[in-house]
């Protein structure tokens, strides 16, 4: 398991942790499997044991693998877990996607539609008016991870084509679009968590058997301008199974 090639201009501790990262992602390394000693990988990556220390600090963080004491650096089984619409617009900011680790989207789905009542109420338009609907689906390893629907005011459609076209916007999120061309960037985000059993729509969006009792993480997100005008309302319903784990710091 060799390192990447030296064109790759990250910083060396994110290098080593973004090739162990991908080998956890494909499968290559399974649950339990052991990395390199921090000596070891000093010297295969031709580091300082700090900087080797620093990518494995960074892995733990993720929960991609774990310190045993007197044993080593094992990998620890994928949390199935769900990101909100906030924490994809973060990642896609820091990373130019919004997958998480191990994911892919598909069934990408767009066009402008009448607005229901709740995304009508969101939008702050009348039920009926034409509203930009953008859908997709996230899959792990495990199956679905959520369906995720972006309801975006009409207007956006003239500065914007490609938010009502039905395939992956490419060059970020539809609010990263936005953003470029019209100037009105994101300054607050509402995020909103609710738990219901899954309705009939619910799993078909989710591609469960009809009948199928479940209980289902509905996860909602309002983009607002520095105006306090709403760019976006995303809803994300999470499979079943699916978990929500955040992290903050403590102030002392």
């Amino acid at each position: 398991m060799s390192g990447p090639p030296r064109a790759d201009n990250r910083p060396p501790y994110a290098r080593i942790a973004g090739h162990y990262r991908d080998l956890i992602s494909s499968g290559e390394l399974s649950p339990g499997d052991l990395l390199p000693s921090i000596k070891a990988l000093a010297t295969e990556w031709d580091v300082s044991t700090a900087t080797a220390d620093r990518a494995m600090r960074v892995l733990r963080e993720e929960k991609l693998v774990r310190g045993i004491p007197g044993v080593g650096t094992e990998v620890m089984a994928r949390p199935i877990s769900l990101a909100s619409g906030s924490e994809r617009h973060d990642r896609s900011s820091r990373t130019q996607s919004s997958w998480g680790v191990g994911e892919k989207s598909s069934g990408h789905t767009a066009g402008i539609v009448a607005a229901p009542e709740d995304v009508a109420h969101a939008l702050g338009i009348s039920p009926g008016d034409d509203v930009i609907r953008r859908s997709r689906v996230y899959r792990d390893g495990h199956g679905i991870v959520s369906h995720s629907t972006s309801w975006i005011p009409a207007e956006f459609a003239q500065a914007v084509p490609e938010l009502a076209q039905s395939e992956r916007l490419k060059g970020g999120l539809s609010l990263d679009l936005i953003a470029r061309a019209t100037g009105r960037q994101v300054v607050k985000r509402v995020d909103e968590e609710t738990a219901r059993i899954a309705t009939k729509h619910d799993l078909e969006l989710l591609e469960l058997e009809a009948g199928t009792v479940a209980a289902i993480l509905v996860l909602t997100a309002r983009f607002l301008d520095a105006d306090g005008e709403l760019l976006e309302y995303g809803v994300d319903l999470g499979a079943p199974g699916r978990t929500r784990r955040t992290t903050s710091e403590v102030q002392r």
